[in-house]
């Protein structure tokens, strides 16, 4: 005998309801219904995991891009400036996870070239040291972050802020602080003219229209500090930055003040939760609706069923295998929808980077210009914990749609149901 043979008669008879059993008008009908529900469950499903996966790779694209700029872990000291921060850049690395780091200096000022100004995060830093804790220097595309020198006053900036001042390599900007300074003329904000030695493009709107590097001593002495402001920090995981910063505030001397980058843009990275939170949601909403379209095809069988039923119960059948059966067929019905919606969804995520040029080829349309759009391209990140997550809200929706009708069915009278058989 086979494995099947073998099961529990409930689910034998529930597998055979499954099926178109007499070939009959009603029975197409309902077997027709059953096949939308199955579809229905696998396209909501499909397109709830290459929504996420999508929303991941635009997260993921977009952090990279941040995180190309921005340092994993920022270190301060409470008292305003680090002048032993090569002490302090031994104890970060005694932390196994600290993979490099680097000083800094941040202000913010405005640069001025003729009559245009635009406000900018001005960054002192040491260009031999960057590439250890970002990778701006790989990301100039004109110049070099080596043409940063002490005392030259040389600054790099980001392409769309260079583009809305009108410079390029070799112009002049003037840079404007807000800290005052006093002259016969009265209190006049700080101003210095600095020598445009690089543009770079992180690829990031916000870095690349409000961003500029400086000599770490140029900044120094624009802000009249004696040492910098502190330190930046890179990990080896980056998901582990709350954490290795928690460890560093008690193994690190000195009233220090860390911040990990979920901090430093914690808005966005929120704003982004939240959204996918609420497309989960929604998209859900279409797999319930195929799910509960079972509803209506599980009413029908046991209405077309009631003699089947009645009989089963003169037989001895209790209400409760009756029921099994029904949740049975209406089961299997959401797991057919869910394991083929998986099947589709991961397919298209996995090549969503071939699916999409193809179809922008096939209708002769682009869905992210590089006119408008930093990212050309509609990234992908399918995560498997989505994939089971999805799944599993799946097979219980449809299990949950085969409660009344189940129900429905043991109720079911023998005497009412074989009176005109």
């Amino acid at each position: 005998m086979s494995i099947i043979h073998k099961l529990p008669y409930e689910w034998l008879v529930g597998l055979r309801y499954t099926r178109a059993g007499k070939r009959s008008s009603r029975n197409s009908f309902i077997s027709f219904i059953s096949l939308i529900s199955v579809s229905g469950i696998a396209l909501g499903v499909a397109a709830l995991i290459v929504v996420l996966s999508v929303m991941n790779g635009f997260q993921k694209e977009v952090t990279d891009r941040m995180l190309s700029v921005l340092a994993h872990i920022e270190v301060f000291d409470a008292s305003g400036g680090m002048p032993n921060w090569r002490q302090a850049e031994q104890e970060a690395f005694r932390n196994p996870a600290v993979r490099g780091a680097a000083p800094f200096v941040e202000t913010q000022g405005l640069l001025v070239r003729d009559d245009v100004m635009k406000p900018a995060v001005i960054r002192g830093i040491l260009p031999e040291e960057e590439h250890k804790v970002s990778d701006v220097g790989r990301q100039v595309r004109q110049g070099s972050l080596q043409n940063l020198r002490p005392g030259e006053f040389d600054i790099v900036l980001g392409y769309v802020l260079a583009r809305s001042l009108g410079v390029g390599i070799g112009d002049k900007v003037t840079m404007m602080l807000a800290q005052a300074q006093t002259t016969p003329a009265g209190m006049v904000p700080r101003t210095r003219s600095f020598t445009v030695v690089g543009i770079f493009e992180a690829g990031h709107y916000e870095f690349d229209s409000a961003m500029a590097f400086v000599h770490l001593q140029d900044a120094e002495r624009m802000e009249r500090l004696s040492a910098p402001n502190g330190l930046r920090l890179r990990i080896a995981d980056m998901n582990q930055a709350p954490l290795v910063a928690a460890e560093l505030k008690k193994s690190m001397s000195g009233d220090l003040v860390m911040r990990d980058w979920s901090k430093l843009n914690a808005n966005w990275f929120a704003a982004v939760q939240t959204e996918k939170r609420m497309m989960f949601i929604i998209l859900t909403l279409i797999i319930a609706v195929a799910a509960f379209n079972l509803v209506s095809t599980l009413v029908m069988t046991v209405t077309d069923k009631q003699p089947d039923i009645a009989i089963l119960r003169t037989l001895g059948s209790s209400p409760r295998s009756i029921m099994k059966i029904f949740m049975v067929q209406g089961a299997l019905v959401g797991i057919l929808g869910t394991l083929a919606g998986v099947c589709l969804g991961v397919l298209v995520a996995l090549n969503i980077d071939v699916i999409v040029p193809f179809i922008e080829h096939l209708f002769g349309v682009q869905f992210l210009s590089k006119d408008i759009y930093l990212i050309s391209e509609i990234p992908s990140d399918m995560r498997w914990p989505d994939v089971f997550k999805i799944g599993g809200v799946s097979v219980l929706l449809a299990f949950v749609a085969t409660l009344y009708p189940s129900w429905s069915a043991s109720r079911v009278k023998p005497a009412e149901a074989l009176r005109y058989e």
